[in-house]
């Protein structure tokens, strides 16, 4: 098979000086390798209920993407913190033009509003992260990618299965094979839905008989943005998320998803809203510290688990939950960002598991991801090592296990 290279340049965050890190991504893969593997596709597609006709036209002309596989190997290799994000996620210019999709997307938010009982501000927000409000929503052939990483096998089940949910969608006449395009992974339209999310959740709130979330008329996308949220278990007029201002020595223990507690509770402790008044109210909440103790914490509620459906990056989440606060009229954060420190790369993440590990905190396996199993041991490490047991995955905690563990 050939052979395409990829040398992938690894940007370390400011302030520190920028370094460079190369990996190589060897990708194994070509168009003549495509089309043999198309032609096994054939039978699994066919007894998925695909007809012979919708098969041939779909998968005509189908392309193997090198840059696709190049992505979807890369992705887990960058990382950005949380208030770069967040600075672009939710800028003045996107907020502005929230307010403009908001006032010329009225009539029909009203609808959707009342139709599925989200509210419209989270349905915007999510349009303006996805695609800018339709103004960027992928230029990629959503059959070629997709069958680009099916054939490419590193999660070949999965892009498969979504292969064959797009050629159904073609299948119905719901979009043009020259039409349906979108993302490097086959997200599609205005608010950028995989093809198995299409399949459950997109509605065609226009009646043209068609659930068209490619079109430039972004009410099916809306609506089936909207649908996707009502079916996460979305409460109108309901928090995301709230800033809280944390009292001198509090126990950073409590902090977690899994330690939801009711307002009231957290009350008690001395937690207090961002501006130092009280918190009120029935709702119950969990304590989440994005950037450690060092940033600003945030009570989180069922809202955040419905946008979470969507993504799971707490970055994201925070982010369209704030973006729907900020086209709501809300403010800026109060607490600042820990704008000093920089995250840790893709290699210093895996190093940081290994030297856990190495200290008796097993974060069972090193893949760079900061899941609950590796946070737990590096609180686990924190409280052994008389730290803030924040779980943030720190350099200065990475350049503590250093010095404790003899050079490799």
């Amino acid at each position: 098979m050939g052979r395409w290279a990829f040398l992938l340049l690894l940007a370390l965050t400011a302030p520190l000086p920028a370094q460079e890190r190369r990996i190589e991504v060897v990708i194994e893969g070509n168009q003549q390798g495509l089309d043999a593997w198309v032609e096994g596709f054939r039978g699994r597609a066919l007894a998925a209920g695909i007809s012979p006709a919708a098969f041939q036209e779909g998968m005509a002309g189908v392309t193997f993407l090198p840059k696709v596989v190049e992505r979807d190997r890369r992705q887990d290799e960058f990382t950005k913190a949380i208030w770069d994000y967040l600075d672009k996620a939710v800028s003045d210019d996107r907020i502005a033009l929230g307010q403009r999709a908001l006032r010329d997307q009225a009539a029909v938010l009203d609808r959707i509003e009342a139709t599925y009982g989200v509210d419209r501000q989270a349905v915007v927000a999510i349009w303006g992260l996805e695609s800018s409000f339709g103004a960027v929503r992928g230029d990629i052939p959503t059959i070629s990618a997709l069958a680009t990483l099916a054939y490419d096998g590193r999660r070949g089940a999965f892009f498969e299965g979504e292969l064959i949910e797009a050629l159904r969608i073609l299948q119905g006449g719901h979009v043009a094979p020259t039409a349906m395009l979108g993302s490097w992974a086959g997200a599609m339209g205005h608010t950028q839905f995989m093809p198995s999310s299409w399949a459950k959740l997109a509605v065609d709130f226009d009646g043209d008989g068609k659930r068209n979330i490619w079109s430039d008329d972004p009410a099916d996308a809306l609506a089936s943005t909207a649908a996707y949220l009502a079916k996460a278990g979305w409460k109108k007029g309901a928090p995301w998320g709230r800033e809280v201002r944390l009292p001198e020595g509090f126990d950073y223990l409590l902090a977690g998803p899994r330690t939801q507690k009711p307002l009231a509770y957290w009350a008690g402790l001395g937690v207090t809203d961002a501006a130092g008044g009280a918190l009120a109210g029935e709702d119950w909440a969990s304590l989440l510290l994005p950037a450690g103790a060092g940033g600003p914490a945030f009570l989180i509620f069922d809202n955040f688990a419905a946008i979470e459906t969507y993504n799971l990056a707490d970055s994201y989440v925070i982010a369209v939950g704030h973006l729907a606060d900020r086209l709501a009229g809300g403010g800026p954060f109060l607490a600042p960002w820990p704008r000093d420190l920089r995250v840790l790369d893709y290699f210093e993440r895996i190093e940081l598991q290994e030297r856990l590990t190495a200290a008796g905190f097993d974060t069972l396996g090193a893949d760079a991801k900061m899941g609950p199993r590796t946070l737990a041991a590096i609180r686990g490490y924190q409280v052994k090592s008389g730290l803030v047991p924040d779980g943030y995955p720190s350099l200065l905690l990475l350049e503590r296990l250093r010095s404790e563990q003899p050079a490799r």
